[in-house]
């Protein structure tokens, strides 16, 4: 189990940007001041104080987890043991962040962060496989059995973003020490619904931000004023992005610079991989930034008149909510799947297709490019395809359907090229002059030549050795490792459940 610690300030990560792109991201920064208010209204927090705008404090708060609802049983085993042992040596140990978030929403969290009061290297020196990393931001990764937990320390003291930043808060009149160091750290973290510590063995949670407030209220809101929270990690809006999707929140922000390509795409596998794919991608549009992000999947909206919050579905959509049916916070895919659809979907998208060729080509994905036997299947379905998708031509005569097959398998091989060439990404939205320009690609060559394994075995004959998957049960371990089989197989699932729905008597 990963986990990950938020402790300090980031720096302000760094694209190398074309004209163009640097131009827009200029006047996102400066058009901050007038769009903070659409991201979290009025009530933001002051860094350094802990006041908002007007000055006023924010209430601290220490509530019974009983009263929140917490339930320690949710608790991961290995997280148990790395806090009983700190604990037993003397040391504070607190949850915090947002498996403090989800225990009070009672979901089970994805992982879980633990602070100390311990220096880490006491932390080293209680656990036999433990190793510190991490020079800007040191923590301890704790070995228990095959998980790996991340502890973070009090002490550890980040580089701080900006002049002004550089001291610490002031210490609150009638503060005691251990609440000033608790806040202190609260602080240095993005979200208000993330800053919340939990003693599992006090049964207490420490507010200091109005984390709990927001959770009622179902809001993603920056413990500091938006323009410094989202300038100083870029990635940020796109977490605000992923946690708003991924818990139903509500979430206000219209633009948004960008960020180093890595975290980019560990931000968008989060939203994408985890069952919240389609939230993500409608929050996405919602807010304006799939325009820079995804700017061929932003094009296809605009071309078919897809509204900012449009509640209607289109078949982009529809493929990610039929692959969130099958995913969760504890049971993702590889991002591979989720490139793939993307890169399946804009083939479609250029050239609609007859749904017996989409039928015979996803069953030769699955069965590792046997395409007789993918063709004898999908000339035996007789089900009704969904008639809304503009990406679907009437039934015709299925005389050429091999080769109706082998020019979709090439048009998706040309899509990810498009979708992995500056150039090409930089065109998309060229047709609409009041759209940002954007040439990002942050898909690294490594997940291409993945995704053309997957595919590669339509038209380059059956593959020696490959069996394909049978039955519908799904290997979430493999999944979740991209083994080939796993995810060939969900891809022909989300496919099939997309054309021929259960219900076709359903509208979209």
């Amino acid at each position: 189990m990963a986990i990950s610690s938020g402790l300090g300030y980031s720096r302000l990560p760094c694209l190398h940007l074309r004209p163009p792109l640097r131009r827009y991201f200029l006047q996102v920064r400066l058009g901050y001041a007038a769009a903070i208010e659409a991201f979290d209204g009025a009530e933001m927090v002051d860094s350094v104080s802990g006041a908002d705008v007007y000055g006023r404090a924010p209430e601290w708060k220490k509530l019974n987890s009983k009263d929140l609802g917490i339930s320690t049983s949710k608790i991961s085993r290995p997280t148990r043991v790395v806090l009983n042992c700190l604990k037993r040596r003397g040391f504070e140990v607190y949850l915090v962040g947002g498996c403090v978030r989800d225990l009070i929403l009672k979901r089970i969290p994805k992982d879980f962060d633990i602070i100390t009061s311990a220096e880490l290297k006491e932390v080293m020196r209680t656990f036999s496989r433990c190793e510190m990393i991490g020079k800007r931001f040191p923590i301890c990764h704790v070995h228990i059995d095959d998980t790996i937990v991340e502890v973070s320390s009090f002490s550890t003291r980040a580089a701080r973003f900006g002049r002004d930043l550089t001291l610490d808060p002031e210490k609150p009149a009638d503060c005691d020490e251990k609440d000033y160091v608790r806040w202190r750290n609260c602080l240095q973290r993005d979200f208000t619904i993330n800053g919340l510590m939990f003693d599992p063995y006090a049964k207490l949670v420490y507010d200091y931000t109005g984390g709990v407030k927001d959770i009622r209220k179902a809001k993603v809101r920056t413990i500091k004023p938006a323009n410094l929270s989202l300038t100083e990690d870029c990635a940020r809006i796109l977490r605000a992005v992923r946690i708003a999707a991924r818990l139903g929140f509500r979430f206000f922000k219209r633009d948004s610079p960008c960020s180093k390509k890595g975290r980019l795409l560990m931000e968008v596998n989060y939203m994408m991989a985890y069952g919240s794919a389609e939230a993500s991608l409608r929050l996405l549009w919602k807010l304006g930034l799939m325009e820079i992000l995804l700017p061929i999947q932003a094009a296809y909206f605009v071309r078919h008149g897809f509204r900012r919050r449009d509640k209607r579905y289109n078949m982009l959509l529809s493929l990610f909510s039929n692959l969130d049916k099958l995913l969760a916070p504890d049971r993702p895919c590889h991002n591979s799947l989720w490139f793939a659809i993307l890169a399946f979907h804009e083939a479609l998208s250029e050239q609609p297709r007859d749904p017996l060729v989409i039928a015979a080509f996803s069953l030769a994905v699955h069965n590792g490019g046997d395409l007789p036997e993918a063709l004898s299947i999908a000339r035996r379905i007789d089900k009704q395809h969904d008639i809304s998708f503009h990406e679907l031509l009437e039934p015709r005569d299925s005389d050429a359907l091999l080769e109706e097959v082998m020019n979709l398998a090439a048009s998706v091989r040309a899509a990810l090229t498009r979708m992995t060439d500056e150039y090409f990404v930089s065109q998309a939205m060229a047709k609409y002059p009041k759209a940002p320009y954007s040439d990002l690609v942050f898909f690294p060559l490594a997940l291409y030549l993945r995704v053309c394994k997957i595919f590669e075995c339509v038209g380059g004959g059956k593959e020696k050795g490959f069996v394909p998957k049978h039955g519908s049960k799904i290997d979430y371990e493999l999944l979740a490792m991209g083994r080939l089989k796993e995810v060939r197989h969900v891809f022909a699932r989300v496919v099939f459940d997309t054309i021929y729905p259960i219900d076709n008597s359903l509208q979209k």
